[in-house]
């Protein structure tokens, strides 16, 4: 609405929820004066292997007086190449993230008749709804169980979808926090009874490249209702670049890319994504990497009396009475956890999988708490 000089405002009572992410905050870290250089972040879950190692000569040569490729068109055709299909089915994104806030601008905000619904598979990654609320949508979620196996109920889902028709539906394939692994049967019917209401599904897999035994998803866009996200910035340890891409039908990609702004991935984004996918093994010591760290989290914990569902990604989660008390505790040991009370899980942390060295230090903080009487 104008104002009395004429200038458009946003009205007063517009409120945004925005979402909650992992990772170390610098203000607070000013705030308990933290040194950031000192701090352990395993709330965020990174490739712990770090870059792989070409990269950083590869990066000291691109040409940062030149505006980097709107289409992306080299990393395209690197990544169809990786993954033997088409490049005209690849999007690329400033991070997995910028792509949903994509995907909501396409498909929600217009209907006369009123908002669209979007259908959320919940505890879950935050900026899907998000998104969704910025384009003012009616979001649906629907929770899976709430201790471990953490599994939903696909009967619900399926009558869910029938009576609500949501237009948007976001399911992230390993679960971000539950690490809950949807295999290919559960989805293909989720993605047939979506295409019978006229819905599409965005399935999200971060943290797919982490998985033991995946099975390969990029022939559900043949549906023409699917839409996958894949992060680069997680599979390579390229955080501070943010890269990130979808498999989607041509026609999905060309609407996506209309509404991208011109050069919103960056040179050193784009050269670091086709270096990357050229070190064919770097995944696979990735997978074993953390497997082999895993292993050791888990045991050391549970040794500790801890209970840990085993997730199938590159996080675990921790059993406490009190998220909050326990990140608080390790904050101030140098370690940050993830409190995932946000998620509406707030007996649990999740703890990314970093380097050996640092996974022993946070079993030695965290029996430093128990020792000094801390009951978890």
């Amino acid at each position: 609405m104008p104002d009395s000089a004429g200038t458009n405002i946003r009205p007063t009572n517009f409120d945004i929820n925005r979402p909650v992410h992992g990772s170390i905050k610098p203000s607070e870290l000013r705030s308990l004066g933290l040194n950031p250089a000192e701090i352990l972040d395993f709330s965020a879950s990174i490739n712990p292997l770090g870059p792989p190692l070409a990269l950083q000569s590869e990066l000291q040569k691109v040409d940062l007086t030149t505006y980097p490729d709107p289409e992306c068109l080299k990393l395209r055709e690197a990544i169809g190449q990786h993954l033997d299909i088409d490049p005209s089915l690849v999007f690329v994104g400033n991070g997995s993230t910028e792509i949903i806030h994509l995907i909501a601008r396409l498909y929600l905000g217009y209907e006369p008749s009123g908002p669209e619904s979007v259908f959320i598979l919940t505890p879950t990654y935050d900026e899907y709804r998000g998104a969704s609320e910025l384009m003012r949508s009616e979001i649906i979620s629907l929770d899976c169980e709430p201790n471990p196996p953490f599994s939903w109920d696909w009967d619900a889902v399926y009558k869910t979808i029938r009576i609500q028709k949501p237009a948007l539906t976001f399911l992230c394939n390993p679960n971000n926090p539950t690490g809950v692994y949807t295999e290919r049967d559960d989805i293909t019917k989720l993605a047939s009874t979506l295409a019978d209401v006229g819905g599409i599904l965005v399935i999200d897999e971060a943290y797919a490249n982490f998985v033991e035994g995946r099975w390969k998803s990029e022939s559900l866009t043949q549906y023409g209702n699917v839409i996958l996200l894949r992060s680069m910035t997680k599979d390579y340890a390229l955080t501070g670049l943010r890269l990130g891409y979808s498999i989607a039908s041509p026609e999905i990609t060309k609407m996506l890319a209309s509404l991208q702004p011109d050069w919103s991935v960056n040179s050193l984004a784009q050269v670091a994504g086709i270096v990357a996918l050229t070190d064919n093994n770097y995944l696979i010591n990735s997978r074993q990497a953390i497997k082999d760290i895993k292993t050791y989290l888990i045991s050391a914990l549970e040794s500790q009396g801890f209970n840990i569902p085993i997730p199938n990604a590159n996080f675990i989660l921790l059993e406490t009475k009190d998220a909050h008390k326990l990140r608080t505790q390790l904050l101030m040991k140098g370690i940050v956890v993830r409190d995932c009370t946000s998620f509406g899980l707030p007996n649990y942390v999740r703890v990314g999988i970093r380097k050996l060295q640092d996974c022993k230090q946070l079993v030695a903080s965290i029996q430093e708490l128990i020792n000094d009487g801390f009951e978890y």
